[in-house]
């Protein structure tokens, strides 16, 4: 990906279980400094998603890198940058704690 170019990224989720499940993703960049220059447009991870039994799906994700990482010389010698999600199960009432904060 060109910084400043947009790209259209997908991954598979599948629910291998017998009951549908509605779930919601969050995600990480590595190397973590490379985060702030990562930006999403359109994402499945803004909503939760409901995936019937068996069902395997493609979630797209559309992005780009801002145009300052090329100019930023903490991101010389990076070339790769890894977007990963982490798919869980949603649970109605239930509070995510922040990280760091009991």
């Amino acid at each position: 990906v060109v910084p400043g170019e947009t790209a259209l990224a997908f991954y598979k989720a599948k629910n291998p279980t017998d009951k549908p499940i509605i779930g919601i993703s969050t995600y990480n960049v590595i190397p973590f400094e490379a985060g702030q220059y990562f930006n999403k447009i359109q994402c499945f991870c803004f909503e939760e998603q409901r995936l019937n039994p068996q069902e395997e799906v493609d979630m797209p994700v559309f992005f780009y890198i801002d145009p300052d990482f090329a100019e930023d010389p903490k991101m010389a010698k990076v070339d790769l940058i890894t977007l990963s999600y982490t798919f869980f199960e949603a649970k109605e009432g239930q509070k995510l704690p922040l990280p760091g904060y009991q």
